[in-house]
């Protein structure tokens, strides 16, 4: 708020708040005005009676407004310091104040008790899952050195799938972990998106043979301003999405848009998402019909996917049509970055 229109507030709330001492002054100056017309009194003592009242007003006034704005000045640090800022507040002979100053004191101690016990609580279940995640990372390991030591099983190429989407599960987890975690440390560098999406494609490459789903990959060529390691979580997010709900013979494209620099496309020819969920994929757990029918969806991947790219400081949005399939558009140009990692 502007100074000027910050005092003009401050004043008026001070006038209101002293309206009924403002009134009583008024026709207190109204009745002697009264009686000196009735007793037929020189106008000179009536002129010099009003100057003095006002005189003298006028220093309660401001003696008054001064402490007002002392007492609102303390009010601005309540947000920092609650308890302090109620403690330096000058002493009331008002009972009520007393009461109320001495009732908020306590809502606010049991208040931050509560945040305290929220905060270790949540630091106590934020140890146990990422000690849990890395801990499963061994039998997964070990399971996928089975499979590659007994490569001609019947089933190998399905334990195959099976195990990389367990892993990919994992590892969403686990960055969903780390980037609700403060403090998260960004590694901005120049880097290749070619490289980003080819490792990712690569990673995935099982899935695309097993349920003979085309890839249509255009190279980009670009190189961009990112965190590389965020980066290909977020591509690996998407290019997932595309994989799970795209039928056998189904194709994904990956492409630079042809109308606006830095923006990676991901499209697919899958199920799509119906028009009355759009507006509420990005939000935590929902999964929406198809993930609901479909049982593949934890309601996680999009919400993680829009949270990496707010704090790359790029941008995310979605098309869909159901039945015809999703085209992903990620905006890598540069944006100011959100301050909460």
């Amino acid at each position: 708020m502007e100074p000027t229109k910050k005092w003009a507030a401050i004043f008026i709330a001070f006038i209101k708040a002293n309206q009924s001492l403002l009134v009583a002054y008024i026709l207190n100056v109204l009745v002697f005005s009264f009686i000196y017309v009735l007793g037929r009194l020189p106008v000179y003592f009536l002129l010099f009676s009003i100057e003095l009242s006002l005189f003298l007003g006028s220093c309660l006034f401001m003696f008054q407004f001064s402490k007002y704005y002392k007492k609102f000045r303390l009010l601005e640090r309540l947000d920092k310091d609650p308890i302090g800022t109620l403690e330096q507040l000058p002493a009331s002979q008002d009972i009520n104040e007393v009461f109320w100053r001495l009732k908020i004191i306590k809502l606010i101690e049991e208040n931050q008790q509560i945040e305290k016990k929220n905060l270790q609580r949540s630091s106590s279940q934020m140890d146990y899952f990422t000690l849990w995640l890395h801990q499963i990372k061994t039998p997964i390991s070990a399971i996928s050195l089975l499979i590659q030591r007994d490569s001609q099983t019947k089933f190998s190429y399905q334990m195959e799938q099976e195990l990389l989407q367990i892993e990919n599960y994992t590892h969403m987890a686990l960055n969903y972990l780390k980037i609700e975690q403060s403090g998260s440390v960004l590694d901005f560098e120049q880097v290749s998106l070619d490289r980003v999406i080819k490792e990712t494609v690569k990673k995935f490459s099982i899935l695309f043979i097993y349920n003979r789903i085309q890839l249509d990959y255009q190279e980009t060529a670009a190189v961009v301003l990112s965190d590389e390691k965020w980066l290909r979580v977020l591509v690996e997010q998407i290019i997932s999405n595309g994989l799970k709900y795209t039928s056998e013979g189904g194709v994904i494209r990956i492409y630079m848009s042809p109308k606006k620099d830095q923006q990676l496309i991901i499209e697919d020819t899958g199920i799509g998402i119906r028009s009355e969920d759009l507006p509420r994929i990005f939000e935590r757990g929902y999964s929406g019909f198809n993930g609901r029918i479909h049982e593949k969806s934890t309601g996680l991947g999009l919400f993680l996917s829009q949270e990496i790219t707010k704090r790359l400081g790029h941008d995310l949005s979605i098309e869909s049509t159901l039945g015809k399939g999703t085209k992903v558009t990620i905006d890598l140009a540069r944006k100011p970055l959100i301050k909460d990692y």
